[in-house]
């Protein structure tokens, strides 16, 4: 029975938190620790008023307030912990839009739990944490290194949009649910009250290097989207990631997902629906159990499903092993499923774009003309590696003095983006089927005589381009949606199906910070290039394509 005194007591602390300052603040968030602690049914009210100062607006990343928000975090820990006993209830909570520093959730068991639009400061850990119900971090922003090592998610697990500044760790993690690595934004019906304070809804600014804000967006109608592919970025990690062992039970979903360093998940177990096909993605050892109802099922490049040693590979062994508890790092129990193997008949190529040396990945973009040069059944795929490869976040702006190693890595990036461009242009004497040289040269560019790869789409949302060219160039769908052109870039006379720049009105636009041609250049078969480019932000020179 809940002590209405008690409660009041709760709320009363509360407002003394939200007003104090320092030593009486901290003071203060201790009293609702000890009123949590004494009475297990308070541990609720104590949790809110928690949670309403961590909402209130941050005053600097260091000094008495963020004393406050690491003492107010401790609390919340205490009060979610609860000594470990068993029988205590999860204690559900809303830090949506929340600032925390020094976050250490570790070991906590939550209810619901809204962690979408939060800013997470300094390191944070979710390790060996329990989620009974949804757990939302969408667009949340995690500026240090984020362990969620260990964590159960009984339900879904929602990271749409969210980005990693440093490194993650979600290695032993169990998604009974869906894992949600997509896009950001929320579906909500046309009568859904959630409209009426959408506009309240800020997300961390989009201060990332090379890349203005593109203004996604927070929310859309329902229906808008008919499928999961539809929509803006996925989340973004700048830093490794390692889903090592994780057990995924339920859709594990990262399109458009940006890895820009090594992503593992190595011994991982799948149970359903996936979509991981970043070139960057290692699965050594890892397996799928799914059934074959479950679609989509994309795996990068390089990687294929082989047959289940045990014979055990459809719906009632994924479901028998989602059930079973984790083993002692949190993996599925051993076997079961299709073990994902390296793919012998991409060969030679072998996740060269994977690997942290520059030359192999050199090496790699030459073997993928080739091998989409001799095998037209690829290239689609090929192309999506590379625009893959492309999409990867920069640690560096690619504007201004370099490094040596930087200046690699914006080169080598110019290199993928001319073995398109080669392949795509139908210039004069380029053949629609092998016979020319193909390849790269020297410096990393296309020789001449590429084969030219007909009826093929570009997916570039969000990427990062530096003097692309794709003059002359025919290309059935791009998908250019807040994607970043740096130098100069040239699309005239090229020709689209169609061209996306935007994802509606004026989100999700793309930049281009240097000039920009389309002269003679057809960007949609449809629509007029003024609704094609509405929105979009040019910084310097441009022109338009003529309307035809």
């Amino acid at each position: 029975m809940v002590d209405a005194a008690g409660v009041e007591e709760c709320r009363a602390v509360g407002r003394r938190v939200l007003a104090a300052e320092g030593g009486q603040r901290e003071a203060a968030l201790r009293r609702l620790a000890q009123l949590g602690a004494a009475d297990p049914a308070l541990r609720q009210d104590a949790a809110d008023a928690v949670c309403a100062y961590l909402r209130t607006p941050v005053d600097g990343s260091d000094g008495p307030d963020a004393d406050g928000r690491r003492e107010a975090v401790r609390v919340l820990a205490g009060l979610l912990r609860f000594g470990g006993d068993p029988g205590a209830s999860a204690v559900g909570v809303d830090l949506a839009g929340a600032t925390l520093v020094d976050a250490d959730l570790g070991g906590c068991a939550l209810a619901g739990a809204r962690f979408d639009d939060a800013r997470f400061l300094g390191t944070t850990s979710f390790a060996g944490a329990r989620f009974a119900g949804e757990a939302i971090f969408a667009r949340a922003l995690f500026h240090g290194a984020a362990r969620f090592d260990e964590a159960h998610f009984a339900a879904d697990a929602v990271f749409g949009r969210a980005r990693f500044r440093g490194p993650a760790s979600f290695a032993g993690a169990v998604f009974g649910g869906m894992a949600w690595f997509g896009r950001g934004e929320e579906e909500l019906w046309e009568d859904d009250p959630a409209w009426d304070t959408i506009e309240e809804v800020r997300p961390a600014e989009w201060d990332e290097p090379n890349e203005d804000d593109p203004g996604w967006p927070v929310a859309v109608l329902m229906g808008d989207y008919q499928e999961w592919t539809e929509g803006g970025d996925g989340a973004r990690f700048v830093g490794p990631v390692s889903f090592r062992r994780a057990r995924l039970a339920g859709p594990a979903w990262f399109y458009k997902a940006r890895f820009g360093a090594e992503a593992t998940f190595g011994g991982a177990w799948f149970g359903g629906p996936v979509h991981l096909d970043q070139p960057a993605v290692d699965l050594t050892d890892a397996r799928w159990a799914g059934s074959a109802d479950d679609e989509p099922v994309c795996w990068p490049l390089g990687w294929t499903q082989g047959p289940a040693p045990d014979g055990a590979n459809g719906l009632a062994r994924a479901e028998e092993l989602a059930a079973a508890p984790a083993g002692p790092e949190g993996s599925a129990a051993r076997g079961g499923g299709a073990m994902l193997l390296p793919d012998g008949s991409v060969a030679p190529y072998a996740r060269q774009l994977a690997d942290p040396d520059p030359d192999v990945r050199r090496v790699g973009l030459r073997v993928l003309g080739e091998l989409g040069d001799a095998r037209p059944e690829l290239r689609q795929r090929v192309v999506d590696a590379v625009c893959g490869y492309l999409r990867a976040p920069l640690p560096f702006p690619v504007t201004g003095e370099l490094t040596a190693a930087q200046a690699g890595e914006v080169e080598l990036r110019r290199a993928a983006q001319r073995l398109l461009a080669a392949r795509l242009r139908p210039g004069p004497g380029a053949p629609e089927e092998p016979g020319g040289s193909g390849g790269l040269g020297e410096q990393g560019g296309p020789v001449s005589g590429a084969v030219h790869w007909a009826g093929l789409s570009l997916s570039l949302c969000g990427a990062t381009l530096v003097d692309l060219d794709l003059s002359g160039c025919a290309v059935d769908y791009a998908d250019f949606t807040a994607a970043q052109f740096h130098g100069v870039t040239r699309f005239d006379g090229s020709t689209f199906e169609g061209a996306a720049f935007r994802l509606g009105g004026s989100e999700g636009r793309a930049s281009f910070h240097g000039d920009v041609t389309f002269a003679g250049a057809r960007l949609d078969r449809f629509r007029a290039p003024a609704e094609v480019l509405g929105a979009v932000v040019f910084h310097a020179t441009h022109d338009l394509p003529t309307p035809s």
